[in-house]
């Protein structure tokens, strides 16, 4: 398998994207990114109010990182987007569809990522709002990328995923005598 230029790792809150994507990026040699550090101040405000963003709202967030991040990792260069990517539309906005953007949709049970999200501190993202984000979660398709569990060991999903995207992060340097 090619090594994708862009892996979008969605999932909603407290799924893990940002821990998953920063160490997949890490070991790969990537750059990673962080969609929420994308977010107009309108949309952070919306949420830390405890209002769910709408299609509407992101919309333009969406086009930004298609810009910023998608569209400007160039060829032979490694990106990892954590991104929420909630909807189909959505993942077709950032490219998933384009051949060398692969997606990674990382799922676990409602009491999971409930007990995660009420152990964050200092988030935008309040823990009563996964409901709405589930109800608005469009499950990819087995044909549109790979889905991962959260119940494993960090170690174990980035491995799952190194291995069926054709990763291998770079061997460390030994310090072995000469």
């Amino acid at each position: 398998m090619k090594k994708p230029r862009v892996v979008i790792v969605m999932g909603v809150s407290g799924s893990g994207k940002s821990t998953i994507g920063e160490l997949l990026a890490e070991r790969n040699g990537g750059v990673f990114h962080d969609a929420d550090d994308f977010h107009p101040p309108a949309n952070i405000a919306k949420m830390a109010s405890g209002h769910p963003l709408d299609d509407e709202d992101r919309a333009p967030w969406l086009a930004r990182l298609r810009e910023e991040v998608v569209d400007a990792t160039p060829a032979g260069k490694f990106t990892v987007l954590a991104c929420s990517a909630l909807k189909k539309t959505y993942r077709e906005i950032l490219g998933t569809r384009t051949g060398d953007v692969a997606l990674v949709y990382l799922h676990g049970t409602a009491e999971t990522l409930t007990e995660r999200l009420s152990n964050r501190i200092g988030h935008f993202m309040k823990p009563g709002m996964l409901e709405s984000q589930l109800a608005t979660l469009e499950e990819p398709a087995a044909d549109e990328g790979l889905n991962v569990s959260i119940e494993g060991t960090v170690d174990e999903i980035l491995s799952s995923i190194e291995s069926a995207l054709g990763l291998h992060f770079p061997s460390q340097p030994t310090n072995s005598p000469t």
